[in-house]
């Protein structure tokens, strides 16, 4: 099969123009198509020469995701179900900003499925399928982008932010996510402070990722004070418990009035009690970070395949602004996110797991 020009760094594109006889700002031009323009052919590239094309066509291919479902949430959230070359399909959110309606966080995914099985997750119930390529990962982007093209020159709607927080685990499939941030950045020119990747906490590889990456922002998927209650939720606390993963917190290199993000889900009686913030407060000490605190969504225990336990509720609202407020009053600035898409099923791997069934 001949390469995807996706996957060619920047000399490798270079180097292929130039043994086609062209000069080197070819390869800029070719660039400037993929990730700019989102040219999904070489045919769309018409600013290059015919030869050059019909001989790129011979050498080389632009893979594309195919857009399966999308859904469209009355506030304003997209969700979008793609299907990759091999048939395996994944989910991208987009998601509105607080900062007005023409502003969209971008939500994309890492992996086909996960491996964690975390309590909360309908992506861990539906199994872990492969790692993304590097294209696969930055053509969620490119895709959507397409998607909300006539918005975007209308000025209607812009992709401001991109989360690594859709299926699977990031930083298991570091290496190819790694390059993708770097194109992300890079060749696309994305904010590195607008961009943030969420783990559940896979110790060795954050000190990996502050080795190898771009100077992203970094956000934990915390979601309990003890070991007992996170192993709980979250089996990869087994093998980096608390302890571990906040000292990797520590050490992670933070760019001035730069924080971590720790997300944490409020399940009522499991891990939102008084005691629970007191706890958390202390387990933060000497981090810069803050708290993003995450309603737990009931709605997920209803949809097909989710193994999850049928006793978890969504803390009372009155209990989740105790929470807010006593870290708060401890300096730990803390925000409670609003629950985006819930008449879509935008929770990560609800739409392909009603895609799933129907097949």
């Amino acid at each position: 099969m001949t390469p995807d020009i996706k996957t060619m760094a920047m000399d490798d594109l270079t180097a292929l123009v130039e043994s086609m006889g062209q000069k080197p700002y070819r390869a800029r031009q070719l660039n400037r198509w993929i990730y700019k323009k989102l040219a999904q052919s070489f045919d769309d590239m018409t600013d290059l020469p015919k030869n050059l094309r019909d001989k790129l066509r011979e050498k080389a291919r632009i893979s594309n995701l195919i857009l399966c479902n999308q859904q469209m949430s009355k506030d304003g959230t997209r969700k979008f179900l793609f299907q990759l070359d091999d048939g395996e399909t994944i989910e991208s959110v987009l998601i509105p900003n607080n900062k007005g309606a023409e502003r969209y966080t971008l939500c994309i995914s890492s992996q086909a499925g996960c491996a964690l099985d975390c309590r909360f997750c309908v992506t861990g119930t539906l199994g872990f399928k492969r790692n993304l390529h590097t294209h696969e990962i930055v053509d969620q982007y490119l895709s959507v982008r397409r998607c909300i093209e006539h918005d975007e020159k209308n000025g209607m709607t812009a992709i401001t932010n991109i989360v690594f927080m859709g299926m699977g685990e990031p930083l298991n499939n570091l290496n190819e996510v790694v390059q993708a941030l770097y194109i992300l950045t890079s060749r696309i020119g994305l904010s590195k402070r607008k961009i943030t990747l969420s783990t559940a906490g896979i110790v060795p590889k954050i000190y990996e990722l502050a080795k190898k990456g771009p100077d992203i922002n970094l956000a934990i998927s915390l979601n309990a004070t003890t070991d007992a209650v996170r192993s709980l939720l979250m089996p990869i606390n087994r093998k980096y418990p608390l302890s571990k993963l906040l000292q990797a917190c520590r050490d992670f290199p933070l760019a001035p009035r730069r924080r971590i993000t720790f997300e944490y889900i409020l399940i009522e009686g499991l891990n939102d009690s008084k005691e629970d913030a007191l706890r958390l407060t202390k387990l933060l000490s000497g981090i810069r970070s803050k708290v993003n605190l995450i309603p737990f969504n009931a709605a997920i225990q209803t949809v097909h395949l989710v193994k999850m336990s049928p006793d978890y509720k969504k803390s009372a609202d009155d209990r989740t602004h105790d929470f807010q407020n006593t870290l708060l009053k401890s300096g730990i600035a803390t925000s409670i996110r609003k629950s985006m898409g819930a008449d879509i099923s935008a929770a990560c791997g609800q739409l392909k797991a009603a895609y799933t069934d129907r097949q």
